[in-house]
């Protein structure tokens, strides 16, 4: 692979001159409107792990549209100039929740794609995710068995009436694929927490004796036998070193009830998930070795919040096990962001966590779009949003996925953070992976959003702030318009700064 001597790598040099230590990345562009930077078994780009400068300076990471992924500058307070047409106002008294994390999900396609590489390229795409040098993500969504993503239909126990499970088993996906690259990501970073969602029991469980969704339901005769099925996942993972720190009540129930899903799912009403949660899930993971694993619900789109968490909740035994309510990202622009805001107001005790997110297009004739900035934006955007509403962390889905989109046993057609070509033995690391590395890079677990003001209702600037366990501020701002912006922060204990902010681009700001 050749380094061409160009302008912008050029800049890549300097800006390395400010990041000791800083791989710098090695570009490509496949003229979707972006770069993606590639990388193989011997070389990945990189970003150590920062400092934040001493009281009066701060640090600056950029990444832009046409620009370099989490470029570094520094700068100083000034003398108290205002003088921008944006000005952003920070209020660190008025805080709001705190932040569990952020992270994607090992599938049995992600874990498959990511063996596929050599020894060097698995270790960079760890790296790249988990490592002090990359994006550090300190969540990871496991799923339990098989799920769209996925080169088989499977449960961990298909054979029919085996009430006992004791042919109960894990799978070669497990133990070949996601258990070794989930252990090897807890050594990069020990404070990864894993959490569990099941797409659906075993056939024998269900009443359309099927994999598949079309209105299959968990027969309440085996609902304590698939309270059994989910801790017995828990002890195999917690034999091999990996507990899990919260399980869900079951991936998208709803659209198990939905004529049109033909993937592998199980669907629930509200009553039935309390009364399997009240009498059932709840009380068998407390009087078992993980009565420390928290159990959240619903797992499915923000629009079925409302309705289906109120009556959920008309369960006192079921609201009272649940200690989160999560929600996935897709027909987020068809719902409004208030049904956030009342359900932090109804249930202020339940924290939100956005468990799957991923770009979704059918029509496409190309459905991974390498280099895309557009699908960074709608990262960017729905994350913002989110966290401006309450929600604790967000999760993308594959960690990883091959060039079309696969390997998927029902060939869905979504985009990853990450792309790989095991023929070159390289991947890809798009801008959507940029994207969510300005936030969980530099936001860690138990930071509290704080209040940031807007002087004027400019649409084309989004920005969220945080104060970190370690007293420090993390900005997030993102100019989504075609032109440059300039804004002046301005902190009531430290001062201000301005800062022209490049079309489309998005900037983390840290100081003291």
């Amino acid at each position: 692979m050749k380094w061409k001597l160009t302008r912008r790598n050029i800049l890549l040099l300097i800006c390395c001159i400010y990041a000791a230590e800083a791989t710098p990345c090695i570009s490509r562009d496949y003229g979707n409107g972006g770069t993606v930077c590639v990388c193989n078994g011997t070389y990945c780009d990189s970003t150590p792990e920062y400092e934040v400068p001493d009281v009066g300076s701060y640090i600056r990471y950029t990444s832009s549209e046409d620009g370099l992924p989490l470029s570094m500058t520094q700068g100083v307070f000034d003398d108290g100039n205002t003088s921008a047409d944006i000005i952003l106002r920070l209020e660190p008294d008025i805080t709001y929740q705190r932040i569990h994390g952020f992270g994607g999900a090992m599938t049995d396609s992600a874990a498959i794609n990511i063996k596929s590489l050599s020894e060097g390229a698995q270790e960079n795409v760890l790296r790249s995710y988990f490592g002090e040098e990359g994006s550090e993500y300190n969540l990871v969504r496991v799923p339990i068995a098989g799920t769209d993503y996925s080169i088989r239909i499977y449960t961990y126990d298909d054979y029919d009436g085996d009430v006992s499970l004791e042919k109960f088993s894990l799978a070669d996906e497990d133990l070949i694929y996601k258990i070794p690259l989930m252990q090897k990501a807890l050594e990069l970073n020990p404070r990864l927490r894993f959490f569990a969602a099941s797409w659906t029991a075993p056939s024998w469980m269900k009443t359309n004796d099927y994999y598949l969704c079309q209105d299959g339901f968990l027969l309440e005769e085996y609902y304590q036998v698939y309270a059994d099925y989910i801790i017995k996942f828990m002890d195999e993972y917690k034999e091999h070193g990996l507990e899990m720190w919260a399980i869900s009540t079951g991936n998208e129930p709803v659209n198990g009830i939905l004529p049109e899903s033909i993937y592998n799912c199980m669907a629930w009403t509200p009553q039935g998930i309390a009364n399997w949660v009240a009498e059932n899930l709840g009380p068998t993971i407390s009087r078992s070795n993980h009565s420390e694993t928290l159990i959240f619900t619903l797992d499915d789109q923000r629009s079925r919040l409302s309705w289906f968490v109120e009556e959920m909740f008309e369960n006192e035994l079921a609201k009272n096990y649940t200690a989160g309510i999560a929600v996935h990202w897709y027909f987020d622009q068809m719902s409004s962001t208030n049904l956030l805001d009342e359900t932090h107001s109804n249930y202020s005790d339940k924290f939100l966590l956005l468990t799957e997110a991923a770009i979704w297009n059918a029509t496409a004739d190309t459905y991974v779009s390498l280099g895309c900035w557009d699908r960074a934006e709608q990262y960017i955007l729905d994350i913002i949003e989110n966290l401006e509403h309450w929600v604790t962390g967000w999760v993308d889905w594959n960690l990883a996925l091959d060039i079309d989109s696969g390997p998927a046993w029902d060939n869905n057609t979504l985009d990853a953070s990450i792309v790989v070509n095991a023929d070159e033995d390289e991947f890809y690391k798009q801008p959507m992976f940029y994207a969510i590395a300005h936030f969980s890079k530099f936001i860690p677990r138990e930071s509290v959003r704080v209040e940031l003001s807007m002087s004027q209702d400019e649409t084309s600037v989004k920005s969220v702030a945080f104060k970190t366990p370690e007293n420090e501020t993390v900005l997030v701002i993102y100019n989504m318009s075609t032109e440059e912006q300039q804004v002046t922060v301005s902190d009531p204990e430290r001062g201000n700064f301005t800062l022209q902010l490049p079309y489309k681009s998005i900037q983390t700001i840290l100081y003291k």
